[in-house]
C-alpha cells in the first residue's frame, strides 16, 4: 500500500461533553479530524441525553473531519477502509421488537440504581457498579416498570451506533464488561451469573432471558459487520461516503483508553482524566476479594482489569474557568480557552504548602466511591484561609484527584497490587506538567504521557479500527501496539515529588472530614 493510497481507519468516540472524529492511515498518522460539543440534561431525575443529538453531533463532527480531509488531501473522503465508534460505557437504552426505544437514555452518571446494585452484588458476589446496564435493569424491574416487558435489545451508547450503522447487535468485550459481569475464560457473559439473574428475576412480569436481549460479545481485531448503505447516510447526508466499510467491535472509552496508551499487557496501567476520571489497571490474577469501590471490566481483548471509576473530575474546575472567562469577557478582554486553562493550572503550582487552608467538594453528581448518591459542589474556606488565585486552583486540582486516591489505595494496600507506571491521557493532562506531576504526587504512582495523551479515546478506537483491517496472521492486539504503533514514540515520565506528595496526603485527610459536611449539603440542599 502506497502512501498515495493509504489504508484509512475512522475512530469516533462520544464522550461526556464532546464527540470526536479522528482518521488515521496505516502508518497511525493523524489523517484528520472533527469534533461537536455536547452536554448531558437532568430530566425527570435522569441524566440523559437526547438521540436526535446522538445524529447531530456524530454527522457535524464527521462533515468537520472530511472538510479537513479535502482541505489537507485535495480530494473527497470517499471510502474508508475500516470504522470503530466508542463511548460512555455503561447506561440503559432498551428498545422494544420494533426498534423503539422504551425510555430515554439513561447515561453512566446516573446513581438511581443503589438498592438493584446492593442486590446483584449480594447475589454474584461480584462488584456491580450502580452506573452498570444491569443495574438499571434490575432497578427498573424493582420499580415495576411496565416498559420492561416489551424489551428486546438492551445496548450502550456506542452498541446502538454501531447497530444503526451496521445492522449488527454486537459489542467488544471490554463495552460488554461494563453491561454485564465477563468471564475472562470464554470471553462471554459470566453464564452462571446469567442463570442468577434469570432464577431470580422468574416472578417478574417478562418474556425474555437475559442473553436474548444482550448483544454479543467480540473481542479485538473480530469483524463486527460492514457499513450499510443506510448507515452511510447516516454517517454523511451528502451521499459522499461509500458503503461497505469494515466496523470493529463497538468498544467503551475505558477500553479504548488502555489502547491509547498501549496499557493492554499485564501489569499495565492508565488513567483517562476528563469530565470523570478512572485508572485501569491489568490484572495478572483475578483479585482475592471484590470491592464496591473497585470495577471489574477487561481489556479489548478480553484480560482481567480492575477500574477506579469516579464520576466526578473536571467539571467543577470547568465551571471556575468559565466564570473566569466571563470576568475577562465583561471587561471586554480577549483570552483563549487554552491560554486561560494553561495559566489557572500553571499558578496552581505556586500554592502555598497548606493550600491556603481551602477546601473544595467537586461532586456534582453521585460518588460510589465515597458513598454519596447525589453531589452538592462545595467550595469552603476557614476564617484563617489564604484565597489566592494560587491556592484557589490547586485545591480544586487536589480535590479532583482525592476522590481517585481513595479507590487506589484499595488496590495497592489491601491487594498489593503493584503498579510500575500509569500512562496518562485526556484534557487533564492537555497543560504541560502540572496535571501529570501533581497526579503523581497525589497517587505515589510515576505518570507518564505520551504525545498523543490529548487525543485519547479516539485515537484509540481509530487504532482498534486499524487493527481490524491491519493485523498480520495470529498478531496479537498486544503485539501489534508495542511493535508497530507505539514503536517510535516516546514517553514523558515525571516521578513522585516527596514533599508534594506529603502536602496531598494532609489535604486529603482534610478532604475526607470534609465529606461529611458534604452530607449534609446532599441532605440539606435540595
Amino acid at each position: 500500500m502506497t502512501k498515495n493510497n493509504p489504508i484509512l481507519s475512522l475512530g469516533i468516540e462520544f464522550g461526556s461533553t464532546r464527540i470526536k472524529a479522528v482518521l488515521i492511515d496505516n502508518e497511525f498518522n493523524l489523517i484528520a479530524s472533527g469534533s461537536y460539543d455536547w452536554e448531558n440534561q437532568l430530566k425527570n431525575g435522569y441524566w440523559t441525553y437526547n438521540l436526535e443529538d446522538v445524529w447531530k453531533g456524530l454527522q457535524s463532527s464527521y462533515k468537520e473531519l472530511a472538510e479537513e480531509y479535502k482541505k489537507q488531501t485535495g480530494h473527497s473522503l470517499t471510502k474508508i477502509d475500516s470504522i470503530g465508534f466508542s463511548g460512555m460505557m455503561h447506561g440503559y437504552l432498551p428498545f422494544d421488537k420494533n426498534n423503539n426505544l422504551l425510555v430515554p437514555f439513561r447515561t453512566w452518571r446516573n446513581t438511581t440504581t443503589e438498592e438493584a446494585a446492593v442486590e446483584l452484588t449480594d447475589l454474584f458476589q461480584f462488584n456491580i457498579p450502580q452506573r452498570w446496564s444491569i443495574a438499571h435493569l434490575y432497578q427498573a424491574m424493582l420499580n415495576k416498570e411496565t416498559h420492561v416487558k416489551e424489551i428486546s435489545f438492551l445496548t450502550t451508547l456506542a452498541g446502538y451506533v454501531h447497530w444503526k450503522l451496521t445492522g449488527e447487535k454486537v459489542v467488544g468485550v471490554g463495552e460488554a464488561a461494563g453491561i454485564f459481569p465477563i468471564d475472562s475464560t470464554t470471553v462471554d457473559y459470566h453464564s452462571k451469573m446469567v442463570n442468577a439473574f434469570d432464577e431470580k428475576t422468574t416472578t417478574y412480569d417478562k418474556s425474555w432471558n437475559l442473553k436474548d436481549i444482550l448483544p454479543q460479545v467480540l473481542t479485538a481485531g473480530e469483524a463486527a459487520g460492514k457499513l450499510s448503505e443506510e448507515g452511510a447516510t447516516l454517517l454523511d447526508p451528502t451521499g459522499t461516503l461509500q458503503a461497505g466499510s469494515l466496523l470493529a467491535p463497538p468498544e467503551g472509552d475505558a477500553g479504548t483508553g488502555m489502547t491509547a496508551t498501549n496499557s493492554v499487557g499485564e501489569r499495565t496501567g492508565n488513567v483517562s482524566a476528563g469530565t470523570s476520571v478512572f485508572s485501569m489497571i491489568v490484572l495478572e490474577k483475578e483479585l482475592s476479594n471484590y470491592y464496591t469501590e473497585i470495577d471489574m471490566v477487561t481489556t479489548p481483548t478480553g484480560k482481567p482489569t480492575a477500574m477506579v471509576h469516579c464520576n466526578n473530575f473536571t467539571t467543577d474546575i470547568n465551571a471556575w474557568a468559565k466564570l473566569f472567562k466571563e470576568m475577562f469577557e465583561s471587561l471586554g478582554l480577549e483570552v483563549s480557552s487554552e491560554k486561560l486553562y494553561t495559566t489557572l493550572f500553571n499558578k496552581a503550582m505556586e500554592a502555598d504548602e497548606d493550600g491556603g487552608n481551602l477546601m473544595s467538594c467537586n461532586y456534582y453528581s453521585g460518588e460510589p466511591i465515597t458513598g454519596l448518591e447525589e453531589g452538592r459542589p462545595l467550595f469552603i474556606q476557614m476564617p484563617n484561609s489564604t484565597l489566592s488565585l494560587a491556592n484557589f486552583m490547586r485545591t480544586h486540582i487536589d480535590s479532583a484527584l482525592a476522590t481517585l486516591k481513595i479507590g487506589m489505595d484499595i488496590l495497592v494496600e489491601n491487594e498489593d497490587v503493584t503498579i510500575d507506571q500509569l500512562l496518562g491521557h485526556g484534557g487533564f493532562f492537555k497543560t504541560p506538567i502540572v496535571g501529570q506531576q501533581l497526579m503523581a504526587d497525589a497517587l505515589n504512582i510515576p505518570v507518564s504521557v505520551m504525545a498523543s495523551a490529548g487525543e485519547g479515546g479516539p485515537w484509540g478506537m481509530a487504532l482498534l479500527a486499524s487493527y481490524v483491517v491491519n493485523k498480520t496472521e495470529n498478531e496479537t492486539l498486544e503485539a501489534f501496539l508495542t511493535n508497530r504503533v507505539f514503536s517510535s514514540q516516546t514517553a514523558s515520565t515525571l516521578v513522585p515529588d516527596e514533599k508534594s506528595g506529603l502536602q496531598f496526603n494532609a489535604f486529603l485527610k482534610r478532604y475526607k472530614n470534609m465529606l461529611e459536611v458534604e452530607k449534609v449539603a446532599v441532605k440539606h440542599m435540595k
